[in-house]
C-alpha cells in the first residue's frame, strides 16, 4: 500500500514540489520514496512494502521504458494476468504486482483495468503520447483526487498534497458542506475544497495536451438469479467468501483480522482457520460503554485459537480530533474508532482484513428491516394520495420544529419516512438523516446572512442519489437501497475511513467482501433470501450456523462505532462549548449559534443522537477549516485539541 502524487505543469520542474507532496503522504508509504521527471510531467511515490519486498520499488516500466506506473493497492488475480501476458511475449522483470498492470496496460489499453481484481489507485505516464491515465478500483476502496485549473494538473492520494501548490487557492466548497451536514459525509466527486475533486470509483481518467477526459470501465449492473435455491446460494456463498479471504492473504509480510464479535468478521476468521492459516492474529477495540463486543470476540479469538489482541479508547477521545481529521481531511464523526485501532495493530501487524462489505451486500443493517416491509407498495400508492402524505410530512415539521421540543425530533422524522413511503429515495434519505426536504429547518442550521443562498443555490442532497435510483426503478425498494448504498455510502463514508484511518498508521486494511467475484454473487442473490421475516442477513446466518457459534449467528447487528449520546456526557459537550463560542460563530458566519445553543443547553437526552452528531460535525468543520483554511501550517502537524478552542 502507498501514497502517489504527480503534477503536470508546462515547462516547469517540479522535483521539488512533488518531493513535499509525497513527504506529507510519508504515514501512507514509509518504507521508500522515490519522485521522476519527464518532460512536464513529474510523479511521486512513497512505498508500504507488502508484496515484492526486494524489487517492487516504484515507478516501475515495461520493457522499453515508454511506459512508466505508480501505484496504490493489490491487486488479487494479478498471478493470473501475469501468467497470460507471459504467454503473449512480456518480458517481467519483478515478482511485484505493479508491473502485471503496466504490462497489461500495454497489452490491452485501458480495457486492463476491469480485469483487475482488486484495491487500487494508480497513474500510468505514457511517454510517446505525452498523456497521463489515472485509475480508481470498481468500489473506490483506494482514494484518488485531482486538481485541473489554466493547464495546471495535480493529483495525489490525499488532497493535502494537492494544496502544496501556490496556485491552488484553499476554498470552501459550500455544496460539500451542506452534504456533511446532511448525510454525515461528501456524496459527490467533489471534496470540501473547491476545484478538488475525486476520481469516482472504476473510472479512469487522461490527461494530454488537450485536456482531461473522464470515462466508466466498468459498472454495477445486478443480475439477480431468481432461481438460486437457499441451498445452492449456501454453498456459493461459502465458495465465494473462502475464495476472497484466499485471494487476500497475499503478503509476505505478517496479516492479522479486525475481530468485531460480529457475523463479518468471524466468518473472515473462520475461513482463515479452514484455509489453514497456522497463526491468527486477531485485534478488537472497545469504547468503554455497555456495547462494547469484547466477550464475543473473546468467544471466536478461543474457538479458532487465534492470537488475540484487545484495547480500549480513552474517556477523553476527541484529544485525538485534530489528528484524525487531518488524515481524513473531513469532519467525520466515525474516526476516532478507526484511527486508534490501526494505531494499535500497528504494534504487531502490517496488513489487516476487515469485515467492511457483507452488511451491503447481504442486508445486514438495521434500515434493510424498516424498507423491506415496504417492498409490497412499490407502485400501489396513488398520486393524489402520495402528495397528500407530502402535505402532511410538511406541517408535521412545522408544528414539532416550532415547539423546540428537540427529543419529539426522533418521533417526527420517523413519522415522515413513514409518510414518504410512495417514493422509496426520500424514504431512504430520511432514514438515513436527511433533513433537507424541510426547507424551513434551513432556518434553524444556517445563519441568516448565508441562508438564502444555501436554499437556492446549493444542490438538493437527493440530486446526488437521483441516479442511482433511476438506474435501479425496476427492483424492489430494498434492492434499489442496497443498489445505492453500495455506490454512495459505503464508497463516502466507511471506505474513506477505512483508508484513511488504517494509512494514518502505515496498516494496509483489504476487504475480503469486496472481492469483484464475491460481489457479482452477492447481487445476484433474490433479496427473499437476505432477509426472511424480517430477519437481517437471514441466509448469510444460515450458512453460518454449522461455522460460528450460535451467539455469533444470532446476535443483533452493532455497528463499530461509539454512541453519540455517552460521547456527548464523555467530552463532546464541553469541546463543543469551546470551540463553537457565540464569538467564533459569528465571525464565521455559516451556522446560527441560537440552534447550537438550544442543543448544548438542552438535557442530555439519548433521544437526541442526531443533534449530537451534528454537534460533532460542527466542532470537526471548526478544526478543519482552522486547519486548512485559515492556516499555512498544515504540514507542521499541528494536533493539540487547545489549539482549536475559541
Amino acid at each position: 500500500m502507498c501514497g502517489i502524487a504527480g503534477v503536470f505543469e508546462k515547462n516547469t520542474g517540479n522535483k521539488e514540489l512533488v518531493k513535499r507532496m509525497t513527504d506529507i503522504l510519508s504515514h501512507r508509504g514509509p518504507d521508500a520514496a522515490s519522485v521522476y521527471e519527464n518532460g512536464s510531467y513529474t510523479l511521486g511515490h512513497r512505498r508500504l512494502s507488502i508484496v515484492d519486498l526486494v524489487t517492487g520499488d516504484q515507478p516501475i516500466f515495461n520493457e522499453d521504458n515508454s511506459l512508466c506506473i505508480i501505484y496504490n493497492g493489490e491487486i488479487y488475480n494479478f498471478h493470473e494476468i501475469k501468467k497470460e501476458l507471459i504467454s503473449k511475449g512480456h518480458i517481467f522483470k519483478t515478482n511485484s504486482d505493479t508491473e502485471a498492470i503496466i504490462h497489461g496496460y500495454e497489452e490491452y489499453g485501458t480495457s486492463i483495468f476491469a480485469k483487475l481484481n482488486g484495491i487500487f489507485a494508480l497513474a500510468i505516464l505514457d511517454i510517446p503520447k505525452n498523456e497521463l491515465i489515472l485509475a480508481r478500483d470498481h468500489f473506490g476502496i483506494k482514494p484518488l483526487h485531482y486538481y485541473f485549473k489554466d493547464g495546471l494538473f495535480l493529483f495525489a492520494s490525499e488532497q493535502k498534497s494537492i494544496l502544496l501548490h501556490e496556485k491552488v487557492e484553499r476554498k470552501i466548497n459550500y455544496n460539500s458542506i451542506h452534504s456533511q451536514l446532511n448525510l454525515r459525509y461528501t456524496q459527490r466527486n467533489e471534496t470540501l475544497f473547491a476545484d478538488i475533486k475525486r476520481l469516482p470509483p472504476a473510472h479512469f481518467l487522461v490527461h494530454n495536451s488537450y485536456g482531461i477526459k473522464v470515462e466508466k470501465y466498468w459498472r454495477l449492473e445486478p443480475s439477480v438469479n431468481t432461481k438460486m435455491t437457499e441451498d445452492d446460494a449456501i454453498d456459493e456463498m461459502h465458495f465465494y467468501i473462502k475464495q476472497a479471504v484466499q485471494r487476500q492473504l497475499m503478503s509476505d509480510v505478517p496479516i492479522g483480522v479486525y475481530l468485531s464479535g460480529g457475523m463479518d468478521s468471524s466468518t473472515i476468521v473462520q475461513k482463515m482457520h479452514e484455509l489453514g492459516v497456522e497463526k491468527i492474529n486477531t485485534f478488537t477495540l472497545g469504547f468503554n460503554e455497555p456495547t462494547d463486543e469484547f466477550t464475543d470476540a473473546e468467544m471466536i479469538a478461543k474457538h479458532f485459537g487465534t492470537n488475540h489482541f484487545t484495547h480500549s479508547l480513552s474517556m477523553e477521545p476527541l484529544k485525538s480530533l485534530p489528528q484524525v481529521i487531518w488524515h481524513a481531511e473531513e469532519p467525520k464523526i466515525n474516526l476516532l474508532q478507526g484511527f486508534n485501532m490501526s494505531a494499535f495493530v500497528k504494534q504487531h501487524v502490517k496488513v489487516v482484513l476487515g469485515g467492511l462489505g457483507g452488511d451491503e451486500l447481504f442486508a445486514g443493517y438495521d434500515i434493510h428491516k424498516f424498507v423491506f416491509p415496504f417492498n409490497s407498495f412499490k407502485n400501489k400508492i396513488p398520486p393524489f394520495l402520495g402528495k397528500l402524505l407530502q402535505w402532511k410530512s410538511e406541517f408535521l415539521f412545522k408544528i414539532q420544529n416550532a415547539s423546540h421540543t428537540l427529543s419529539f425530533d426522533e418521533y417526527r422524522r420517523g413519522i415522515q419516512m413513514l409518510l414518504s413511503i410512495n417514493d422509496i429515495e426520500k424514504f431512504y434519505l430520511i432514514v438515513r438523516n436527511v433533513w433537507d426536504y424541510d426547507e424551513g429547518f434551513y432556518d434553524e442550521i444556517y445563519n441568516k446572512s448565508v441562508v438564502g443562498k444555501f436554499k437556492t443555490q446549493i444542490k438538493k442532497v437527493n440530486t446526488e442519489f437521483d441516479e442511482f435510483f433511476k438506474q435501479s426503478k425496476d427492483m424492489n425498494y430494498l434492492d434499489q437501497v442496497l443498489f445505492t448504498e453500495f455506490q454512495t455510502k459505503m464508497v463516502n463514508d466507511y471506505l474513506l475511513v477505512e483508508d484513511r484511518m488504517s494509512m494514518a498508521n502505515s496498516v494496509e486494511e483489504r476487504v475480503p467482501f469486496l472481492d469483484l467475484d464475491l460481489v457479482n454473487f452477492g447481487f445476484s442473490i433474490p433479496v427473499h433470501l437476505k432477509i426472511k421475516n424480517n430477519t437481517t442477513k437471514y441466509l448469510f446466518r444460515k450458512a453460518m450456523e454449522p461455522k460460528l457459534p450460535p451467539r455469533i449467528v444470532q446476535k443483533k447487528k452493532w455497528g463499530f462505532t461509539v454512541n453519540p449520546f455517552l460521547q456527548f456526557k464523555k467530552d463532546l459537550k464541553e469541546v463543543a462549548e469551546k470551540i463553537l463560542t457565540k464569538d467564533f460563530i459569528e465571525k464565521q458566519g455559516l451556522f446560527n449559534y441560537d440552534y447550537i445553543k438550544r442543543i448544548l443547553d438542552y438535557p442530555a437526552n439519548p433521544k437526541l443522537r442526531w443533534h449530537y452528531n451534528y454537534i460533532w460535525v460542527l466542532v470537526g468543520f471548526a478544526i478543519w477549516e482552522k486547519m486548512f483554511i485559515n492556516s499555512n501550517n498544515f504540514e507542521t502537524k499541528e494536533f493539540s485539541l487547545e489549539k482549536y478552542y475559541s
